[in-house]
C-alpha cells in the first residue's frame, strides 16, 4: 500500500504540487509524475468518464506513484468509498457549506473510530487483499484524505466549524462558484473570504488550498498559508500549446 505524497508534503509544511485532468489520458498521469507533481486533481464533477476509465487512471497513478485527488459526481456513501478502494488517494467534495455535511462525508470515507466507512479490504488500495484488516484500516485513515470545498457565503460563515470537524483533512476554496455568489450577495469580497478560510484553517491546524494558476496568485496564496495549490490548468495548457504551435505555420 502506497503512502500519500500529498499528505507527506502537508505534514512537512510544504506546498502540494497539483495538476488537473478531466479526460481519459493515461499518458498525462505518467508525464505529470515525471514532471515532479505530487497530485492530480481528477475532475468528475464537470467531466464524464466511465468507471473502467477511472479505474485505469487510478491504476496508472499507482504505477507512476502520484496521488489522485478525485472530485466525484456523487455523494452516495458506497460510491464515495469505492473510489478510494479503486485507488484514489483523496476525495475533493464540492459545495460543503455546513459542518453537518462535512461530518456526513467523514462518516462515508473514514473508518471507525473516525467515521463509518464500510470495510472490504480487497481493492487496489489494499493491494487486492494481502493485508490484514486492522493494518488496512489504520493505513486508510492515515494515508487517504478528505478535502471539502468552500464555495458559498454560508460555507465561509461556517469555515471554523467545518475546519474543526475531525476527519476533514483539508479545505479547498472554489473561487469560481464562491466568487459568483459573493458578487450577487455583496456579503464580503473574495479576498475577505480567503482571509477568513485561512484564519479558520490556521486555528484548527488544517491544510487549505485553491487554484493558483498565475505566478502572482500562487505567491499570494502561499503567503496566506495555502498548501494545496493547483498551479496548472488542463484547458489553459492545451490552448497555450495550440496557439504556440499554430504560429509555426506562419
Amino acid at each position: 500500500m502506497r503512502r500519500s505524497k500529498t499528505l507527506a508534503r502537508i505534514r512537512n509544511g510544504e506546498v502540494v504540487r497539483t495538476a488537473v485532468l478531466g479526460h481519459f489520458i493515461p499518458a498525462y498521469v505518467c508525464h505529470a509524475a515525471r514532471a515532479g507533481y505530487d497530485c492530480i486533481w481528477l475532475d468528475l464533477e464537470h467531466r464524464a468518464q466511465d468507471i473502467r476509465e477511472i479505474q485505469a487512471l487510478l491504476a496508472y497513478a499507482h504505477l507512476y506513484d502520484i496521488d489522485i485527488l478525485l472530485r466525484p459526481p456523487t455523494l452516495e456513501k458506497t460510491g464515495l468509498y469505492r473510489y478510494l478502494e479503486d485507488g484514489a488517494a483523496g476525495l475533493l467534495i464540492p459545495h460543503v457549506s455546513t459542518p453537518e455535511k462535512a461530518k456526513m462525508l467523514v462518516d462515508a470515507v473514514k473508518f471507525p473510530p473516525i467515521g463509518d466507512r464500510g470495510l472490504d479490504n480487497a481493492g487496489l488500495d489494499a493491494d487486492f487483499h494481502i493485508h490484514d484488516a486492522d493494518t488496512y484500516v489504520a493505513w486508510a485513515n492515515r494515508e487517504t484524505f478528505l478535502t471539502v470545498q468552500i464555495e458559498t457565503p454560508e460555507a465561509v460563515r461556517n469555515a471554523e466549524a467545518i475546519a474543526a470537524t475531525p476527519g476533514v483533512d483539508a479545505i479547498f476554496v472554489g473561487p469560481g462558484d464562491l466568487g459568483l455568489r459573493l458578487r450577487q450577495t455583496k456579503e464580503m469580497t473574495l479576498d475577505e473570504a480567503f482571509e477568513r478560510v485561512a484564519a479558520a484553517c490556521a486555528k484548527h491546524g488544517k491544510a487549505w488550498g485553491c487554484p493558483a494558476v498565475s505566478p502572482e496568485e500562487l505567491k499570494k496564496r502561499k503567503a496566506q498559508g495555502a498548501q494545496l495549490l493547483v498551479a496548472s490548468s488542463e484547458f489553459h495548457s492545451w490552448m497555450t500549446d495550440l496557439k504556440s504551435s499554430i504560429s509555426k505555420y506562419d
